[in-house]
């Protein structure tokens, strides 16, 4: 078999339906549209979501309405209990959390979050702590340094 010699399966190909082009095509007259209606008019556009006058889904259910807050800001959050992985009395900084895999990118500021212990000593520099979290890292021995 060669490459010129090769050729679509019957039916694979349809040729562009022209409509509007008179009667005598078959789609001529109303133009596949129907009779009436707002779908039959030029120019017509449906926005997403229109459920031709019924009530639309993102008014029936009230969960998908609300507020966002644009001023809203988003961190990388972090617990206490991964920070045992470092070695003790070292520095822990965003770089660090980056490399050893506990976040993703540094696009986000880091949290320290207060959820389990802490046995090590650690200088800790991140964007934020929780109150819980400061206190942790200080009764461990360490340091909390906000950046």
């Amino acid at each position: 078999m060669k490459q010129n010699e090769l050729a679509l399966p019957t039916g694979a190909k349809h040729s562009k339906k022209r409509v509007g082009r008179g009667s005598g095509s078959g789609h001529g007259n109303t133009a596949c549209r129907g009779n009436k209606g707002q779908k039959s008019r030029s120019g017509f556009k449906m926005r997403p979501g229109f459920e031709g006058g019924q009530n639309p889904l993102t008014k029936r259910l009230p969960e998908l309405r609300g507020f966002n807050n644009i001023f809203r800001k988003e961190y990388a959050t972090l617990n206490v209990a991964r920070l045992n992985f470092f070695e003790s009395d070292s520095e822990v900084t965003p770089q660090q959390l980056l490399a050893q895999g506990f976040v993703k990118s540094l696009k986000y500021p880091i949290k320290i979050l207060g959820d389990g212990e802490l046995e090590k000593a650690l200088i800790v520099k991140a964007n934020k702590f929780t109150k819980s979290a400061k206190d942790k890292i200080e009764a461990a021995g360490g340091k909390a340094e906000e950046i």
